[in-house]
């Protein structure tokens, strides 16, 4: 009786089968490469995923983050082929899964959590074995993207209709479709403490000068920032004479419009996330260039890219000309003239010069809400915005007629340059207040200065002005005008320092 009471008391106290897992969980854990302390840097995202199996007779732990990765291929090609394995007791664990195992295309061995944690929040997979001094990560990347079209504010009629989107492997394909060879580099690096966001850097071996390359480097090298959310915060942060309100790099949305720039021995910079594309050097005739340039014939392009030049030069001056005149010089201005003027300002209050900046700051308001607003709107507000403040204030006797005319030519002629939208306003401003301070004097040294400034300016290395004053026809061909292309035999020479031909057999 005493006998089979110990050994039913035995029984009672014995661990259930189940628990038996508990003791070796541990253990286990611990021999999978810090997988425990891996899990730590994920506390508390509900969109970390762990997996735990068996392979054979190993302990297999998988973790990838949920929205970033292809769930199914992850089922197919990682957990199945790992639980059906029989993987030898003895021998190197890793070789045999990478080997033999496991179905991927990119494969990554990592010993430090840190390498660890910026794969998996990348959309790569985690693998740990029991075993293996490594950790494993593939290649599960799959998120949505926006689809492929047209940039809205570079249009063209004849061109491609393609444009970035905000996945940098995707627009780095377009690039590479566009020009085919192995002397197309990419070159990947992280920026940002916390975001860690991937930019690459594109150029062409063979055409890049490589001091513009390495002073690139050495400038995103020492950007120490703790995000990078959009080409502007690289932009701002390498570009040369960052207190200027003209660009030093160029932003575009066209990957045509980046292969023709590096075909002309510039560099590229693209981020994941965004789709606009850096581009340097970058000189100033650039503004008056547009890619349907160099899909329309050369006659039309040229008139095209005069009349942009007139525009610019028109937008920033009639205004102050205007003011010139009816303040300060009216001894130029002829009598009827003059009396049409005066006597539409009659019962006006405001003096001319006040009358211009106000309505020059109202159009600026009416164009930059326009731009905010969804297109079908935007336009309506702009052109019937326009027309209705500009007739109530004239009716009103708060401005008059004249300035109404001024202020919309000079308007309508900045559209035609709509990268220049910012420096165009505040030289408007410049220009008036001088203008009307000393006339015509006030004005030429207003533009001296802008000269001045602008000739002052470097691009990495390269003149902001060249171009403007070339010293030979090769290089004039392809800025104010735009030659046909038997005629564009070399490349700029200040921006492609090593193969400065264009046509092979010719050479000038």
């Amino acid at each position: 009786m005493a006998k089979w009471f110990n050994r039913f008391m035995n029984k009672k106290n014995k661990l259930p089968q189940t628990e038996k897992p508990m003791e070796t969980d541990t253990a286990v854990q611990q021999e999978l490469c810090g997988a425990t302390e891996f899990k730590k840097l994920f506390v508390d995202d509900d969109t970390f995923v762990t997996r735990e199996f068996l392979c054979g007779k190993r302990q297999c732990c998988i973790a990838f983050v949920n929205g970033l990765v292809n769930v199914e291929l992850i089922s197919r090609h990682i957990i199945e082929p790992l639980m059906r394995a029989d993987p030898p007791e003895n021998g190197d664990i890793t070789n045999y899964l990478l080997q033999s195992v496991i179905i991927a295309d990119e494969v990554g061995k990592h010993t430090e959590l840190g390498e660890m944690a910026n794969a998996v929040i990348s959309g790569n997979t985690i693998v740990f074995v029991e075993g293996s001094q490594y950790a494993l990560t593939f290649n599960t990347k799959k998120w949505t993207v926006r689809a492929i079209t047209e940039p809205e504010s570079e249009k063209v009629i004849k061109g491609p209709r393609e444009g970035f989107n905000e996945s940098l492997i995707i627009d780095l394909a377009l690039i590479r479709r566009k020009i085919s060879t192995t002397d197309l580099k990419f070159k990947f690096r992280k920026i940002g403490r916390r975001s860690n966001t991937t930019v690459c850097v594109c150029y062409l071996q063979a055409l890049a000068n490589q001091a513009v390359i390495d002073e690139l480097n050495h400038r995103l090298d020492a950007i120490d920032i703790d995000s990078v959310l959009s080409v502007n915060y690289i932009d701002e942060l390498i570009r040369d004479s960052p207190m200027s309100m003209f660009l030093t790099m160029g932003t575009t949305e066209r990957p045509d419009v980046v292969a023709s720039k590096l075909l002309e021995g510039r560099v590229a910079i693209l981020i994941e996330g965004c789709p606009c594309g850096l581009t340097a050097p970058f000189i100033f005739i650039e503004y008056f260039q547009a890619a349907e340039d160099y899909y329309s014939n050369f006659w039309m392009t040229s008139v095209g890219r005069v009349m942009r030049i007139i525009g610019f030069v028109s937008t920033i001056t009639v205004p102050a000309i205007y003011v010139a005149l009816t303040t300060i010089h009216q001894e130029m201005v002829p009598t009827s003239l003059l009396l049409a003027i005066n006597a539409a300002r009659q019962q006006v209050p405001l003096p001319t010069v006040v009358e211009l900046i106000v309505m020059l700051v109202a159009f600026e308001i009416l164009r930059e809400a326009g731009a905010r607003l969804p297109s079908f709107l935007g336009q309506s507000l702009s052109v019937v915005g326009g027309l209705i403040i500009g007739q109530a204030a004239v009716e009103a006797r708060l401005i008059s007629a004249p300035i109404v005319i001024v202020v919309s030519f000079a308007g309508i002629t900045g559209l035609l340059v709509p990268k220049l939208e910012g420096p165009i306003f505040i030289l408007r401003i410049i220009f008036v207040l001088s203008a009307s301070v000393l006339g015509f004097y006030g004005l030429m040294f207003g533009m001296t200065g802008m000269f001045i400034h602008l000739a002052g300016i470097r691009s990495f290395g390269v003149p902001y002005m060249y171009g403007a004053q070339p010293a030979n026809m090769q290089e004039f061909k392809d800025t104010v005008i735009r030659a046909p292309w038997w005629h564009m035999v070399m490349r700029p020479r200040h921006i492609s320092a090593k193969d400065s031909v264009r046509q092979a057999g010719k050479k000038l």
